[in-house]
Protein backbone atom coordinates (compact mmCIF):
# COMPACT_ATOMS: atom_id res chain seq x y z
CA UNK A 1 0.00 0.00 0.00
CA UNK A 2 1.45 3.36 -1.05
CA UNK A 3 1.19 6.40 1.23
CA UNK A 4 1.96 9.86 -0.14
CA UNK A 5 3.08 13.22 1.08
CA UNK A 6 0.84 15.34 -1.15
CA UNK A 7 1.81 18.88 -0.18
CA UNK A 8 4.40 20.78 1.87
CA UNK A 9 3.93 24.36 3.09
CA UNK A 10 6.61 26.48 4.76
CA UNK A 11 6.74 29.76 6.68
CA UNK A 12 9.39 32.03 8.20
CA UNK A 13 8.74 35.13 10.36
CA UNK A 14 9.17 38.56 8.76
CA UNK A 15 12.04 39.68 10.99
CA UNK A 16 15.35 38.66 9.44
CA UNK A 17 18.97 39.71 9.25
CA UNK A 18 22.09 38.67 7.34
CA UNK A 19 24.39 36.37 9.26
CA UNK A 20 27.27 38.85 9.17
CA UNK A 21 25.10 41.51 10.86
CA UNK A 22 24.04 39.04 13.51
CA UNK A 23 27.70 38.19 14.11
CA UNK A 24 28.42 41.86 14.83
CA UNK A 25 25.47 42.14 17.21
CA UNK A 26 26.30 38.98 19.15
CA UNK A 27 29.95 40.00 19.21
CA UNK A 28 28.98 43.33 20.77
CA UNK A 29 27.00 41.47 23.43
CA UNK A 30 30.20 39.70 24.47
CA UNK A 31 31.79 43.07 25.43
CA UNK A 32 35.23 41.63 24.70
CA UNK A 33 36.98 42.46 21.39
CA UNK A 34 38.95 39.20 21.31
CA UNK A 35 35.83 37.12 21.98
CA UNK A 36 33.91 39.16 19.42
CA UNK A 37 36.43 38.11 16.76
CA UNK A 38 35.97 34.45 17.76
CA UNK A 39 32.19 34.83 17.52
CA UNK A 40 32.51 36.46 14.09
CA UNK A 41 34.69 33.58 12.88
CA UNK A 42 32.23 30.94 14.14
CA UNK A 43 29.24 32.72 12.57
CA UNK A 44 31.06 32.94 9.25
CA UNK A 45 31.94 29.23 9.21
CA UNK A 46 28.30 28.14 9.51
CA UNK A 47 27.57 28.63 5.80
CA UNK A 48 24.43 30.60 6.73
CA UNK A 49 23.59 33.84 4.93
CA UNK A 50 20.34 34.90 6.63
CA UNK A 51 18.16 33.89 9.57
CA UNK A 52 14.63 34.74 10.74
CA UNK A 53 13.03 35.34 14.13
CA UNK A 54 9.63 36.19 15.61
CA UNK A 55 11.60 38.68 17.73
CA UNK A 56 12.75 42.13 16.70
CA UNK A 57 15.45 42.01 19.39
CA UNK A 58 18.18 41.16 16.87
CA UNK A 59 17.28 43.79 14.27
CA UNK A 60 15.50 46.55 16.23
CA UNK A 61 16.89 46.63 19.78
CA UNK A 62 14.61 49.51 20.68
CA UNK A 63 11.68 47.08 20.35
CA UNK A 64 13.37 44.24 22.24
CA UNK A 65 11.11 41.78 24.05
CA UNK A 66 13.56 39.36 25.65
CA UNK A 67 17.01 40.99 25.50
CA UNK A 68 16.65 44.49 26.98
CA UNK A 69 19.27 47.07 27.83
CA UNK A 70 19.72 47.35 31.60
CA UNK A 71 21.97 50.37 31.59
CA UNK A 72 24.34 51.77 28.93
CA UNK A 73 26.66 48.75 28.81
CA UNK A 74 24.59 45.85 30.06
CA UNK A 75 21.87 43.60 28.62
CA UNK A 76 19.30 41.74 30.64
CA UNK A 77 17.88 38.49 29.23
CA UNK A 78 14.38 37.31 30.05
CA UNK A 79 13.56 34.21 32.07
CA UNK A 80 12.03 31.03 30.71
CA UNK A 81 8.44 32.03 31.50
CA UNK A 82 8.71 35.25 29.49
CA UNK A 83 10.26 33.38 26.58
CA UNK A 84 7.56 30.72 26.64
CA UNK A 85 4.83 33.36 26.69
CA UNK A 86 6.23 34.77 23.45
CA UNK A 87 6.08 31.22 22.06
CA UNK A 88 2.46 30.92 23.16
CA UNK A 89 1.54 34.18 21.46
CA UNK A 90 2.98 33.11 18.09
CA UNK A 91 2.46 29.34 18.02
CA UNK A 92 -1.25 29.10 17.18
CA UNK A 93 -1.34 31.83 14.47
CA UNK A 94 1.67 30.37 12.65
CA UNK A 95 0.42 26.78 12.84
CA UNK A 96 -3.07 27.78 11.69
CA UNK A 97 -1.52 29.65 8.75
CA UNK A 98 0.51 26.59 7.75
CA UNK A 99 -2.55 24.33 7.99
CA UNK A 100 -4.66 26.76 5.97
CA UNK A 101 -1.94 27.07 3.31
CA UNK A 102 -1.77 23.29 2.99
CA UNK A 103 -5.50 23.01 2.33
CA UNK A 104 -5.59 25.99 -0.04
CA UNK A 105 -2.73 24.47 -2.07
CA UNK A 106 -4.42 21.03 -2.12
CA UNK A 107 -7.89 21.39 -3.67
CA UNK A 108 -8.35 17.61 -3.57
CA UNK A 109 -8.62 17.87 0.24
CA UNK A 110 -11.09 19.78 2.41
CA UNK A 111 -11.08 20.55 6.11
CA UNK A 112 -13.68 17.85 6.65
CA UNK A 113 -11.29 15.25 5.19
CA UNK A 114 -8.68 15.67 7.95
CA UNK A 115 -8.71 12.76 10.39
CA UNK A 116 -5.46 13.33 12.31
CA UNK A 117 -3.42 16.37 13.33
CA UNK A 118 0.21 15.95 14.43
CA UNK A 119 2.04 18.97 15.84
CA UNK A 120 5.80 18.97 16.38
CA UNK A 121 7.85 21.39 18.46
CA UNK A 122 10.76 21.44 20.89
CA UNK A 123 10.99 25.19 21.55
CA UNK A 124 7.88 25.89 23.65
CA UNK A 125 4.85 24.57 25.47
CA UNK A 126 1.26 25.83 25.60
CA UNK A 127 -2.04 24.07 26.25
CA UNK A 128 -4.56 24.23 24.66
CA UNK A 129 -1.95 24.06 21.96
CA UNK A 130 -1.75 24.91 18.27
CA UNK A 131 -3.38 21.56 17.45
CA UNK A 132 -6.53 22.78 19.24
CA UNK A 133 -6.38 26.08 17.35
CA UNK A 134 -6.06 24.28 14.00
CA UNK A 135 -9.15 22.18 14.66
CA UNK A 136 -11.23 25.15 15.80
CA UNK A 137 -10.13 27.86 13.38
CA UNK A 138 -10.19 25.66 10.28
CA UNK A 139 -13.48 24.03 11.24
CA UNK A 140 -12.14 20.47 11.43
CA UNK A 141 -14.41 17.83 12.90
CA UNK A 142 -14.07 17.78 16.73
CA UNK A 143 -13.38 14.04 16.63
CA UNK A 144 -10.10 14.59 14.76
CA UNK A 145 -7.29 12.75 16.55
CA UNK A 146 -4.58 15.10 17.84
CA UNK A 147 -1.00 14.18 18.72
CA UNK A 148 2.00 16.24 19.76
CA UNK A 149 5.65 15.23 19.35
CA UNK A 150 7.46 17.46 21.81
CA UNK A 151 11.04 18.16 22.84
CA UNK A 152 12.52 15.61 20.42
CA UNK A 153 14.70 18.06 18.53
CA UNK A 154 15.83 18.41 14.94
CA UNK A 155 14.89 14.89 13.85
CA UNK A 156 11.21 15.00 14.91
CA UNK A 157 9.64 15.63 11.47
CA UNK A 158 10.65 12.16 10.29
CA UNK A 159 8.92 10.34 13.19
CA UNK A 160 5.89 12.53 12.45
CA UNK A 161 5.89 11.36 8.83
CA UNK A 162 6.38 7.78 9.96
CA UNK A 163 3.43 8.11 12.37
CA UNK A 164 1.29 9.58 9.58
CA UNK A 165 2.21 6.70 7.29
CA UNK A 166 1.26 4.18 9.95
CA UNK A 167 -2.09 5.89 10.49
CA UNK A 168 -2.81 5.71 6.76
CA UNK A 169 -1.86 2.03 6.52
CA UNK A 170 -4.08 1.21 9.51
CA UNK A 171 -6.92 3.38 8.21
CA UNK A 172 -6.85 3.81 4.41
CA UNK A 173 -9.24 6.79 4.47
CA UNK A 174 -7.00 8.76 6.88
CA UNK A 175 -5.78 12.24 5.93
CA UNK A 176 -3.05 13.44 8.28
CA UNK A 177 -2.03 17.07 8.72
CA UNK A 178 1.44 17.64 10.18
CA UNK A 179 2.79 21.00 11.40
CA UNK A 180 6.33 21.53 12.70
CA UNK A 181 6.90 24.84 14.51
CA UNK A 182 10.24 25.89 15.96
CA UNK A 183 10.98 29.33 17.47
CA UNK A 184 14.62 28.65 18.29
CA UNK A 185 15.55 32.33 18.63
CA UNK A 186 13.56 32.52 21.87
CA UNK A 187 16.35 30.53 23.52
CA UNK A 188 19.38 32.53 22.45
CA UNK A 189 21.79 32.99 25.35
CA UNK A 190 24.02 35.84 26.48
CA UNK A 191 26.51 33.31 27.82
CA UNK A 192 29.89 33.08 26.12
CA UNK A 193 30.37 29.31 26.49
CA UNK A 194 31.21 27.35 23.34
CA UNK A 195 27.78 25.67 23.40
CA UNK A 196 25.94 28.99 23.58
CA UNK A 197 28.03 30.66 20.89
CA UNK A 198 27.49 27.75 18.51
CA UNK A 199 23.75 27.66 19.24
CA UNK A 200 23.48 31.42 18.73
CA UNK A 201 25.27 31.05 15.39
CA UNK A 202 23.12 28.25 13.95
CA UNK A 203 19.48 28.34 15.00
CA UNK A 204 16.59 30.22 13.48
CA UNK A 205 12.78 30.31 13.45
CA UNK A 206 10.56 28.55 10.93
CA UNK A 207 7.53 26.33 10.45
CA UNK A 208 6.54 23.72 7.90
CA UNK A 209 3.62 21.40 7.35
CA UNK A 210 2.65 18.36 5.30
CA UNK A 211 -0.49 16.58 4.15
CA UNK A 212 -0.25 12.78 4.09
CA UNK A 213 -2.74 10.19 2.84
CA UNK A 214 -3.05 6.98 0.85
CA UNK A 215 -5.17 8.68 -1.81
CA UNK A 216 -3.89 8.43 -5.35
CA UNK A 217 -1.96 11.58 -6.25
CA UNK A 218 -3.67 14.17 -8.41
CA UNK A 219 -2.37 14.41 -11.97
CA UNK A 220 -0.38 17.54 -12.56
CA UNK A 221 0.87 17.75 -8.97
CA UNK A 222 4.16 16.13 -7.89
CA UNK A 223 4.10 14.16 -4.64
CA UNK A 224 6.43 12.18 -2.43
CA UNK A 225 5.81 8.48 -1.84
CA UNK A 226 6.71 7.50 1.73
CA UNK A 227 8.39 4.11 1.31
CA UNK A 228 9.76 3.50 4.80
CA UNK A 229 11.54 4.81 7.88
CA UNK A 230 14.21 3.69 10.32
CA UNK A 231 15.50 4.86 13.70
CA UNK A 232 19.16 4.58 14.64
CA UNK A 233 21.52 5.75 17.37
CA UNK A 234 25.14 6.68 17.88
CA UNK A 235 25.27 6.26 21.69
CA UNK A 236 28.86 7.48 21.96
CA UNK A 237 27.50 10.92 21.02
CA UNK A 238 24.93 11.05 23.80
CA UNK A 239 26.87 13.68 25.71
CA UNK A 240 27.66 15.78 22.63
CA UNK A 241 24.10 16.97 21.92
CA UNK A 242 21.51 17.57 24.63
CA UNK A 243 19.52 20.29 26.35
CA UNK A 244 17.50 21.04 29.45
CA UNK A 245 15.01 23.68 30.58
CA UNK A 246 16.96 26.36 32.42
CA UNK A 247 16.00 29.56 34.20
CA UNK A 248 16.98 31.65 31.16
CA UNK A 249 15.51 29.57 28.36
CA UNK A 250 16.75 26.15 27.27
CA UNK A 251 20.36 25.30 28.06
CA UNK A 252 21.94 23.68 25.03
CA UNK A 253 24.81 21.21 24.85
CA UNK A 254 26.10 21.24 21.27
CA UNK A 255 29.62 19.97 20.90
CA UNK A 256 31.77 20.73 17.90
CA UNK A 257 32.40 16.96 17.76
CA UNK A 258 28.82 16.23 16.64
CA UNK A 259 29.73 16.20 12.90
CA UNK A 260 32.55 13.73 13.62
CA UNK A 261 30.25 11.41 15.57
CA UNK A 262 27.67 11.49 12.77
CA UNK A 263 30.32 10.91 10.11
CA UNK A 264 31.79 7.94 12.00
CA UNK A 265 28.39 6.21 12.07
CA UNK A 266 26.91 7.28 8.76
CA UNK A 267 28.12 4.39 6.58
CA UNK A 268 26.78 1.84 9.08
CA UNK A 269 23.42 3.58 9.45
CA UNK A 270 22.92 4.04 5.71
CA UNK A 271 23.79 0.38 5.21
CA UNK A 272 21.16 -0.61 7.78
CA UNK A 273 18.61 1.56 5.98
CA UNK A 274 19.29 0.36 2.44
CA UNK A 275 20.44 -3.25 2.72
CA UNK A 276 17.05 -4.77 3.74
CA UNK A 277 15.59 -3.14 0.63
CA UNK A 278 18.45 -4.55 -1.50
CA UNK A 279 19.50 -1.01 -2.34
CA UNK A 280 22.91 0.66 -2.36
CA UNK A 281 23.96 4.28 -2.20
CA UNK A 282 24.13 4.33 -6.00
CA UNK A 283 20.36 3.70 -6.08
CA UNK A 284 19.69 6.97 -4.23
CA UNK A 285 19.38 10.07 -6.41
CA UNK A 286 19.02 12.77 -3.75
CA UNK A 287 19.99 13.05 -0.09
CA UNK A 288 17.84 15.17 2.22
CA UNK A 289 20.36 15.59 5.05
CA UNK A 290 19.24 17.78 7.94
CA UNK A 291 21.48 20.86 7.63
CA UNK A 292 22.39 21.12 11.29
CA UNK A 293 25.50 22.98 10.19
CA UNK A 294 27.94 23.23 7.32
CA UNK A 295 30.35 20.71 8.88
CA UNK A 296 27.61 18.08 9.09
CA UNK A 297 26.86 18.47 5.39
CA UNK A 298 30.54 18.49 4.44
CA UNK A 299 31.24 15.29 6.34
CA UNK A 300 28.09 13.57 5.07
CA UNK A 301 29.02 14.42 1.49
CA UNK A 302 32.52 13.03 1.97
CA UNK A 303 31.51 9.90 3.94
CA UNK A 304 28.86 8.88 1.42
CA UNK A 305 30.88 9.99 -1.65
CA UNK A 306 28.03 12.21 -2.83
CA UNK A 307 28.00 14.57 -5.76
CA UNK A 308 27.38 18.24 -4.83
CA UNK A 309 24.03 18.31 -6.63
CA UNK A 310 22.76 15.37 -4.55
CA UNK A 311 22.93 17.46 -1.37
CA UNK A 312 22.35 20.90 -2.91
CA UNK A 313 18.87 21.33 -1.39
CA UNK A 314 20.21 20.91 2.14
CA UNK A 315 23.00 23.43 1.57
CA UNK A 316 20.61 25.97 0.08
CA UNK A 317 18.15 25.71 2.95
CA UNK A 318 20.99 26.15 5.45
CA UNK A 319 22.25 29.22 3.58
CA UNK A 320 18.85 30.87 3.27
CA UNK A 321 17.27 30.01 6.62
CA UNK A 322 19.74 28.47 9.09
CA UNK A 323 18.86 25.52 11.31
CA UNK A 324 15.11 25.63 12.13
CA UNK A 325 15.22 22.38 14.11
CA UNK A 326 12.42 19.94 13.17
CA UNK A 327 10.95 22.14 10.42
CA UNK A 328 14.20 22.20 8.44
CA UNK A 329 13.99 18.78 6.78
CA UNK A 330 10.54 19.65 5.37
CA UNK A 331 12.06 22.80 3.82
CA UNK A 332 14.66 20.52 2.18
CA UNK A 333 12.03 18.06 0.91
CA UNK A 334 9.89 20.89 -0.43
CA UNK A 335 12.81 22.22 -2.43
CA UNK A 336 13.31 18.77 -3.95
CA UNK A 337 9.59 18.34 -4.63
CA UNK A 338 9.26 21.77 -6.27
CA UNK A 339 12.24 21.30 -8.59
CA UNK A 340 10.71 21.19 -12.09
CA UNK A 341 13.70 19.25 -13.38
CA UNK A 342 13.58 16.60 -10.63
CA UNK A 343 11.70 13.91 -12.56
CA UNK A 344 11.30 10.55 -10.85
CA UNK A 345 13.88 10.44 -8.04
CA UNK A 346 14.66 8.35 -4.98
CA UNK A 347 15.45 10.25 -1.78
CA UNK A 348 17.18 9.18 1.41
CA UNK A 349 16.33 11.55 4.26
CA UNK A 350 18.30 11.80 7.51
CA UNK A 351 18.00 14.05 10.57
CA UNK A 352 19.90 14.14 13.84
CA UNK A 353 19.15 15.00 17.45
CA UNK A 354 19.96 14.36 21.10
CA UNK A 355 21.00 10.92 22.05
CA UNK A 356 22.70 10.99 19.48
CA UNK A 357 19.64 9.93 17.50
CA UNK A 358 19.49 9.52 13.73
CA UNK A 359 16.10 9.24 12.02
CA UNK A 360 16.01 8.06 8.41
CA UNK A 361 13.47 7.80 5.63
CA UNK A 362 13.17 6.53 2.06
CA UNK A 363 10.99 8.57 -0.26
CA UNK A 364 10.32 8.86 -3.98
CA UNK A 365 9.49 11.93 -6.03
CA UNK A 366 6.39 11.09 -8.06
CA UNK A 367 6.41 13.64 -10.91
CA UNK A 368 3.33 15.42 -12.19
CA UNK A 369 3.36 13.29 -15.35
CA UNK A 370 1.10 10.25 -14.74
CA UNK A 371 3.26 8.14 -17.01
CA UNK A 372 6.07 8.28 -14.46
CA UNK A 373 4.09 7.60 -11.32
CA UNK A 374 4.61 3.95 -10.51
CA UNK A 375 8.03 2.59 -9.44
CA UNK A 376 9.69 -0.21 -11.30
CA UNK A 377 12.49 -2.71 -10.71
CA UNK A 378 14.22 -3.12 -7.36
CA UNK A 379 12.65 -0.02 -5.81
CA UNK A 380 9.16 -1.31 -6.58
CA UNK A 381 9.95 -4.59 -4.82
CA UNK A 382 11.48 -2.71 -1.87
CA UNK A 383 8.38 -0.53 -1.56
CA UNK A 384 6.04 -3.52 -1.56
CA UNK A 385 8.14 -5.17 1.16
CA UNK A 386 7.62 -2.26 3.56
Amino acid sequence: MNVYLHQIATHVPPNSAPQDELAVRFGAWAQDPALARVIGHIFKKTGIRRRHSVLRDFTEPEHAELFRADGPDQLQEAGTQARNRVYGRHAAPICVKIARDLLEQSPQFTASDITHVITVSCTGFVNPGPDWAIVNELGLHPTVERYNLGFMGCYAALPALRMARQFCIARPDAVVLIVCLELCSLHMQLRTTNDSILGNALFSDGAAGALVSARKPVEGQPTLALDGFMSAMAPEGGGEMAWEIGDRGFNLVLSSYVPDVISANLTRIVGDLLAPRELGTNDIDLWAIHPGGKSILDKAEKSLALQPEQIEASRTVLQEFGNMSSATILFVLKRMLDDPAAGSKTIAAMAFGPGLTVECGLLRVMPASPALREPTGELALASEAL
